[in-house]
């Protein structure tokens, strides 16, 4: 079975992140695979440990982008490949991405297909469906059990606190969403592995696309942290009065009645 794992490099969010003219400030600051994507990452590997094949990573970006790749070869996947993208793309977006993804796996033989649900830093969730358009093959959002039965696969998605079962067939495109799995740390030996594993780096030119083709269509105007949370007020007295004084305050303050 041949398993590709899109994964994307991120800001590590449970690090200090600073804005600086209207950027996200990346001296200093720490980098690590997508969480969600670690799930894909995982759910790959035990695909591919139950019913055979090989798991390849995929990412669009630059060659920092190398240490997240080597930890997914650390983890258990058995290839990587970079697109390297830093001196043909100045400002991508999810179209640019996707686009980029999907020119490179048409050429590819694909029988599954993970990602992550969202990515942490900008959540919108498009790059799995858009490959999964271009490539002209089903996909399911979401994810938090799989399924493979030869080329039937039974598939468990999260619904807002509920749960969808829907079966399809590969090959198939899936995100993965908490809960799926646990990932695991990469171990010394894994590590070690990773390090002989191959790591193929190409650019768009490789996979025959030009500049003009993979040209965002969005424009990050700005990007700003959100504004500290004022301190609350405490309502003291008799009840109706911090009844009638709350109305007052969400009405005047708050302009939310």
């Amino acid at each position: 079975m041949n398993i590709y794992v899109l994964l994307k490099r991120t800001f590590d969010t449970e690090e200090k992140i600073s804005i600086q003219n209207g950027q996200i400030a990346e001296d200093g600051a720490e980098f690590i695979i997508n969480p969600y994507d670690e799930y894909a990452v995982e759910e790959a590997i035990q695909v591919r440990d139950a019913h055979g094949g090989e798991v390849t990573v995929v990412t669009v970006g630059g060659e920092e982008s190398e240490k997240q790749l080597r930890t997914a070869l650390a983890m258990g996947a058995d290839k990587a490949v970079l697109i390297n993208t830093e001196d043909d793309v100045e400002n991508g977006d999810q179209f640019t991405t996707a686009k980029i993804l999907s020119q490179y796996l048409k050429d590819q033989e694909i029988d599954l297909i993970l990602g992550g649900n969202v990515a942490i830093d900008g959540g919108s969730g498009q790059v799995g469906p858009r490959v999964a358009e271009q490539l002209d093959i089903p996909y399911v959002t979401t994810i938090t059990k799989l399924e493979i039965d030869g080329s039937t696969v039974t598939v468990t998605r999260d619904v807002e606190g509920d749960s969808e079962i829907i079966e399809t067939s590969l090959p198939l495109l899936v995100t993965a969403q908490q809960g799926l799995n646990e990932p695991r740390y990469p171990s010394l030996p894994g590590i070690m592995k990773a390090k002989k594993k191959p790591l193929n780096e190409i650019e768009i030119d490789d996979i025959d696309l030009d500049e003009d083709e993979v040209e965002a269509k969005t424009k990050t105007i700005e990007i700003y942290l959100p504004p500290k949370k004022e301190a609350g007020k405490v309502l003291e007295g008799e009840l109706d009065a911090q009844v009638s004084e709350l109305v007052k305050l969400l009405h005047n303050e708050a302009k939310v009645v």
